[in-house]
């Protein structure tokens, strides 16, 4: 059973920042992909970030225009990190990470999803 737990989210004013973790993906012994991806209130889910990995290479990352230049996705071991950097109020939303042998930009690919933490911005 696998079972992703997100970690990190919180209230900060526009213009800060904060770091996402997510742990809990088994499987990163082979080729994985893990991403970030978001929901905000009365809004669908959309992607944030993606980052392939062989093990603990990483050999990709991907991200959605909106975070460009202010998020960054990484690994640290089998740990998924997202530090958001230069916050604006329209990055509210719930955060959750996915996992899964394949990437996908909606997410559809992905097999297991965390429970999601709220990130706020005023």
């Amino acid at each position: 059973h696998v079972q992703l737990v997100e970690s990190g989210g919180g209230s900060v004013q526009a213009g800060g920042s904060l770091k996402l973790s997510c742990e809990g993906y088994p499987y990163t012994y082979t080729r994985h992909c893990m991403g970030w991806f978001r929901q905000a209130p009365g809004a669908g889910r959309e992607g944030v970030a993606r980052i392939m990995s062989f093990g603990y290479t990483t050999y990709g990352t991907t991200y959605e225009d909106s975070v460009k230049g202010r998020f960054t996705i990484s690994k640290d071991n089998a740990n998924l990190n997202l530090q958001m950097n230069s916050l604006k109020p329209e990055d509210t939303a719930v955060y959750y990470c996915a996992a899964g042998p394949v990437c996908s930009r909606d997410g559809s690919a992905f097999p297991y999803w965390g429970q999601g933490t709220q990130v706020t911005v005023s």
